[in-house]
């Protein structure tokens, strides 16, 4: 049974039964409260509403917690970028209405930059127009939705989608509710320790100093080098007859000079400092907890983001401060080779089906049976044939592998030339890549390009590159979700809480005495999402799982 409900303004909701349509299904009622509303009925498998970001924190706040929901504005993000490829489009329930009704389409409010603190004075909703009733505007909107998903290309597929996305949006809710449990006093011991202590009024602490003057040392008396100013260490190399193009790691490795090794050390510990030091610990841990805003399909792949605070970036040092409460416990769950498994899966290439099928290491017996035993070049050569190398080894790899795994090389090759030619390319599920005329930066790396750029060669096989991942990595992501759905129903009874997420990570905090119970329910949801999202083959999705007290130790 669904039930859509809508704020009236006032503190009162609104809300009435929706049939499978979308439509009313009954008289509609007023409560005082959404709370109120949900607590009276407690036999509801379903709650639509406007967004969860903006709804699910008053129940949070009230102590009740829903089984499931359908978030209208995800739903229409999904929807818009599978129609017309157009994603980042305003997704609001003002802005579907108004698509509706042939209206001009209102923006949606600004997003808060990353590393900004949220604030007393965020920005509510989009207004409906004046005199529209927000639960009426809600059905439409909804029907409409239902019925746009039913024309999509694979229209189960669709559904199973807006429904895995909506299951996200109460996750990311929840896991910024409870926190992820972080020693203050740790970390402030591990910045004491590798960062020494602050220097009044400066950015520099007594490390970064000492650092700093002895990469000025390594270009000779008299010269003053400021290791934090890119073009300081440019001209610095510069003068000694080395060009560089950037001051990134990689590039730097490369060089023999004795500035290198404590240049590289200050630009490791400098990120330390701005990115997780004493301000960031300040701003972002209140009573043992460190409280994130997640964004779930953040990013085009569909992977989530985080609005302030780094989460998705928590150093390996840093891991040192999340620390279980006295009595509980981390469970630590990787998925095991994800993207090679679900390229298996959504190819539905007999051979490498028949790798992924066994659950044990992929690469391993991926070596055995083409690459001589060698699983470094194993990994290589799968992953280069998902992320796009083509040239070198990755070229003699990935004919290797397409001798082998004919489908699954096809499956993404296929992905690449739709790219190049400017189509839309979508996951499994219909997630849809934005098409040519739109730039992209996503975790692939591509870098924003003006529209019209992408027309040349260049940028077409770059976009090429990035769909070949996207069809990989974006229905990864949505395997993930169904994970996560599954993990939050089966410890629902238990005082185990979801606390992190990222990519192919899961960390559950728990008293330890159910840690057996979660270790079981997290297993359990790889394979049972693989089922959900990818229909019966034989691919399975494993997890390594480990029961640490400290985040740092199931990274060792």
């Amino acid at each position: 049974m669904r039930w859509a409900v809508a704020d009236t303004g006032d503190g009162s909701v609104r809300l009435c039964p929706v049939d499978g349509q979308g439509r009313a299904a009954g008289p509609v009622v007023t409560e005082p409260s959404l709370a109120a509303a949900v607590r009276a009925r407690p036999e509801v498998g379903r709650w639509v509403w406007r967004s969860t970001a903006r709804t699910y924190g008053r129940l949070l706040d009230a102590g009740v917690r829903v089984e499931r929901c359908y978030d209208v504005e995800a739903a229409e993000a999904l929807l818009i970028g599978h129609e017309q490829g157009q994603s980042g489009q305003p997704r609001s329930l003002a802005a579907a209405w108004a698509r509706l009704r042939g209206l001009p389409v209102p923006a949606d409010p600004p997003v808060r930059a990353a590393d900004a603190q949220p604030s007393l004075f965020e920005p509510g909703p989009v207004p409906l127009p004046p005199g529209t009733d927000p639960l009426e505007a809600l059905l439409e909107v909804h029907a409409a939705q239902l019925a746009r998903t039913r024309g999509a290309e694979h229209p189960g597929r669709m559904s199973l989608l807006t429904a895995a996305e909506s299951a996200g949006t109460l996750v990311a809710a929840e896991m910024g509710r409870s926190g992820v449990p972080w020693r203050a006093d740790v970390h402030r011991r591990l910045l004491d320790e590798l960062l020494g202590e602050r220097y009044a009024g400066g950015q520099e602490t007594r490390r970064l100093a000492e650092l700093a003057e002895e990469v000025s040392r390594a270009f000779g008396d008299g010269v003053r080098v400021r290791p934090d100013l890119p073009a300081d260490i440019v001209r610095a190399f510069a003068r000694e007859g080395i060009a560089l193009s950037s001051t990134r790691a990689w590039e730097l490795q490369e060089i023999d000079h004795p500035a290198v090794p404590a240049l590289l050390e200050y630009k490791k510990l400098y990120r330390l400092h701005t990115a997780h030091g004493w301000a960031w610990l300040q701003s972002w841990v209140r009573e043992g907890r460190f409280r994130p805003e997640y964004l779930p399909g953040g990013t085009v792949t569909g992977r989530w983001t985080s609005n302030g605070g780094g989460a998705l970036q928590i150093p390996r040092v840093v891991r040192r401060a999340v620390v279980a409460d006295p009595g509980w416990c981390l469970v630590v769950a990787d998925a095991d080779q994800m993207e090679p498994r679900v390229l298996a899966a959504v190819s539905r290439d007999p051979g490498l089906m028949d790798v992924a099928g066994s659950g044990r290491d992929l690469y391993g017996d991926l070596a055995e049976r083409v690459f001589s035993g060698d699983r470094d070049r194993a990994k290589l050569a799968m992953l280069g044939a998902i992320y796009g190398q083509t040239s070198g080894d990755g070229l003699k790899h990935l004919a290797d592998l397409r001798r082998r795994f004919p489908r699954a090389i096809a499956y993404v090759d296929d992905a690449a030339r739709a790219g190049e030619e400017g189509r839309l390319v979508r996951t499994w599920l219909g997630r849809t890549c934005p098409p040519s005329s739109t730039a992209v930066d996503d975790e692939a790396g591509l870098p924003q390009e003006e529209p019209a750029s992408w027309g040349s060669t260049a940028s077409a096989r770059a976009r090429g590159r990035f769909t070949r991942n996207f069809v990989i990595q974006g229905s990864a992501a949505d395997w993930a979700l169904i994970v996560l759905a599954s993990v939050r129903q089966s410890i629902a009874g238990l005082r185990a809480e979801l606390v992190f997420f990222q990519h192919d990570e899961v960390i559950v905090h728990c008293p330890r005495e159910e840690a057996p119970e979660v270790v079981a329910a997290i297993r359990t949801a790889g394979d049972r999402a693989g089922r959900i999202a990818f229909g019966d083959t034989p691919v399975r999705f494993p997890f390594t799982t480990a029961v640490v007290e400290c985040y740092a130790e199931a990274k060792a």
